[in-house]
């Protein structure tokens, strides 16, 4: 293996999917901080979900919400819809892996809410489910995708679909946009100073 070749290689690639998202997606974050800013100013919550690096991201992106980023302030009403095992497991088990989110979705989502789905390939059968079932309960409907975005322009009113085909680097934007979207969240609710 050439060491030294595949190191700079993939930095490169991080570089280049950096600099087109930077140029593709001003707009649409712009939109989507907008709709989560308005959700929680009128007492909405924001629901993320997402399988495997998807699903850590939607958990941490729900975590430094519903505790902090940057500093100490008030919390905002963020969860992840992948951490309940007993949730998950009885949702795949009686309804069927694709039903794990949107089960939760109609549980808990109330309409003004934001349901984030998160999926590199936006195709994951679970989370199109789980975006629909929100968009038929009048949840603001999000996504972060890649590519082509799959299925996602279908059903979220908010898109960020990062301009690669490369899991990895999808999946850097992702959590890169998703932090910048929490920082952006709370100087906009006035919680923190810019």
């Amino acid at each position: 293996m050439d060491f030294e070749k595949y190191f700079q290689d993939e930095l490169l690639e991080h570089e280049a999917v950096l600099k087109a998202t930077r140029e593709a997606l001003q707009p649409a974050f712009a939109a989507m901080l907008a709709c989560w800013a308005k959700s929680v100013r009128n007492g909405g919550k924001i629901l993320f979900f997402g399988n495997g690096g998807s699903a850590a991201d939607a958990q941490n992106l729900a975590t430094e919400l519903a505790v902090r980023y940057r500093r100490d302030r008030a919390p905002i009403a963020a969860l992840a819809l992948t951490t309940d095992s007993s949730v998950l497991t009885a949702a795949g088990n009686d309804l069927g892996f694709e039903n794990i989110f949107s089960r939760q979705v109609e549980a808990i989502g109330n309409p003004g809410d934001v349901a984030v789905g998160i999926s590199t390939s936006g195709r994951s059968p679970n989370v199109v489910n789980g975006l629909r079932a929100a968009r038929t309960k009048g949840l603001i409907t999000a996504a972060f995708g890649g590519g082509d975005g799959g299925l996602l322009p279908e059903v979220a009113d908010h898109l960020l679909i990062v301009p690669s085909r490369t899991t990895a680097r999808i999946q850097e934007m992702h959590i890169t946009l998703g932090q910048m979207l929490c920082g952006a969240l709370e100087i906009e609710l006035g919680l923190v100073a810019s």
